[in-house]
Order: structure tokens, then C-alpha cells, then sequence
């Protein structure tokens, strides 16, 4: 079925009985189209008199938008600036020398560490004499703590200082129990 365009006496959609102004405006524009077309494009002319006018370009925003601008002083010191020049040249020239080899850098030396560093032509190693005799397995180990334990706050009092961390009793020993004649550290 076919829409027939509105008459003058038909009303499209709900208006205020008093304020009918509007309705009586579009009416004659109304005429022209058919309900559908109405809704999708709306009345011409209502807004607009001269219809082949163009849209602005600018909006308000961008009317009023200010771009910002920098504060006229340095963000970055010259010191700053110079040592990043120089960095970023130092690497591009890396980035050249290995994009772009040269006949003296083609050459490979096929040479070990420890060729390099430890088979040096005249070097005779010397190995230091015994002062005294050794033994792992009995020996104190030496380290920080072993040679600085007269200096460590809350240990209890060194009976050997060969052997400064081995298990001692004088802390939960009686005064009156005990059997050797050591000296007690003064109380402070």
C-alpha cells in the first residue's frame, strides 16, 4: 500500500492543543512528502532559507581551541643535549661499522680466552712455599667473622681463638660449677 501525502487538516504526531504554531508551519511542507520521508530527512527550509548554503568548516571548538605553546625557556640542558648527541653517534657508528665491515675487521681471530689471556709467551708460574702445615678437614675456616669475632657485640666470652664459634657452656654454667680459671669479660 502506497502512502498518500498529508493534508492540510491531517496532524502528524502529538502537539499541544495551544501551541499548534509549529504544526501550522510544516503543514505546507508537509504536503510535498510522505510521512516516511519526513522522518527520515525532516523539513527543509525550517531552519535554513537559503538551502544551497554550505556547513562551516570550523566548529566552536576549534574556534576557540588554542594550541599550547612552550614556555620560551630550556626543558634540557646543553650538557644533556650534547651528551646525547654524542651517545647517539658513538651507536650509529657501531651500527655502521657492523652493517658495514671493513677488510681489517673481516679478519677472525679464532684465538680462546684462555689462549689470550693465560698462555702468555714467557710467563712462569710461581707457586708460593708453605709457611705452615694445613689440614682441611680440622682447620678452622678463616673468614670476616672469624677474624674480627672480638668485635662482635653479644657473643659470649672466646675461649680459643683458633676456633672462636665452637660450642660453649660458660652462659647457662653456674659461676659456683665451673672448673677452669677463666678470667669473666667486666660487666658495662
Amino acid at each position: 500500500m502506497a502512502e498518500q501525502p498529508n493534508t492540510e487538516g491531517e496532524r502528524d504526531g502529538s502537539c499541544v492543543l495551544l501551541s499548534r504554531a509549529e504544526e501550522r508551519a510544516a503543514a505546507a511542507l508537509d504536503a510535498q512528502k510522505t510521512r516516511s520521508q519526513i522522518q527520515k530527512r525532516g523539513h527543509r527550509g525550517i531552519l535554513m532559507m537559503d538551502q544551497d548554503s554550505k556547513m562551516e568548516t570550523v566548529t566552536t571548538l576549534k574556534a576557540a581551541y588554542v594550541p599550547p605553546r612552550s614556555p620560551g625557556v630550556r626543558l634540557r640542558g646543553v650538557r644533556g643535549e650534547l651528551l646525547e648527541k654524542h651517545i647517539t653517534e658513538m651507536i650509529r657508528e657501531k651500527v655502521q661499522a657492523e652493517l658495514n665491515p671493513t677488510e681489517l675487521s673481516l679478519e677472525t681471530d679464532y684465538c680462546s680466552t684462555t689462549q689470550k689471556d693465560f698462555g702468555v709467551e714467557g710467563f712462569v708460574p710461581l707457586i708460593p712455599e708453605t709457611t705452615q702445615v694445613h689440614d682441611y678437614k680440622t682447620d678452622q675456616a678463616v673468614t670476616f667473622w672469624s677474624e674480627n669475632c672480638q668485635r662482635i657485640q653479644g657473643a659470649t666470652a672466646v675461649q680459643n681463638l683458633k676456633a672462636p664459634f665452637r660450642k660453649s657452656t660458660l652462659f647457662s654454667t653456674p659461676i659456683s660449677e665451673r672448673l677452669d680459671d677463666i678470667q669473666l669479660p667486666p660487666d658495662n
